[in-house]
């Protein structure tokens, strides 16, 4: 008896535009990444090839405190030039489970504790140019008893926040951390009854 049930037409729909990877090489690898080339033949036959930066699972943590303020991180960005606002964050070990890696991520760049630990949600930020996945925990109880340990190319300033001023400059386009906004939000949809706002300001030009 076939009991894998009817094909669905999700299912056909997706195979039907699946691309077929023939090879796959490391074309460039650094520390933190590398870049993957592909030979690929896409659905209607053709031939061609694709390339795509290939990263460990990350973590991105929401640190409460107890008095519910939100640890944040501001760090130097060399890709673009600035410096961003939004939360700790960082890679996961191989063989390390997320949450793991969270309350190590969390302590080494913040010096920040936490008492409890939940999972959030995972997104894949970014489908068209990279196969990083990340992790996002909500920590609660945070207290600066631990010992920051920042890695040798790390630029970071440990500051504090209320949720409702942070969810402000995410609405008002000044944080534009990605990571940071998507985590953010994410949580407030759960807890959009506990939490207000003023709307963004806008001006006439």
């Amino acid at each position: 008896m076939d009991d894998t049930g009817p094909e669905t037409d999700d299912q056909a729909g997706a195979d039907s535009l699946r691309w077929r990877t023939e090879s796959r090489s490391t074309a460039y690898t650094c520390p933190g990444f590398s870049i993957v080339h592909e030979e690929i033949t896409l659905p209607d036959g053709t031939e061609t090839d694709f390339d795509y930066l290939h990263d460990a699972p990350s973590v991105v943590i929401l640190p409460f405190t107890p008095e519910g303020d939100l640890v944040l991180i501001e760090e130097w960005r060399q890709a673009v030039k600035g410096l961003t606002l939004g939360f700790p964050a960082g890679g996961v070990e191989p063989g390390e489970e997320p949450a793991v890696a969270a309350r190590r991520e969390l302590t080494e760049e913040t010096g920040y504790v936490a008492e409890a630990l939940t999972a959030l949600d995972s997104f894949e930020p970014a489908t068209g140019i990279t196969d990083a996945v990340f992790h996002f925990f909500v920590a609660t109880g945070c207290e600066p008893t631990g010992t920051q340990d920042l890695d040798e190319n790390e630029s970071i300033r440990v500051t504090t926040s209320t949720l409702g001023a942070l969810l402000e400059r995410v609405l008002s386009g000044d944080l534009r951390d990605g990571r940071t906004a998507l985590g953010l939000l994410r949580y407030v949809a759960e807890q959009e009854d506990q939490v207000t706002v003023a709307p963004p300001t806008t001006e006439r030009v």
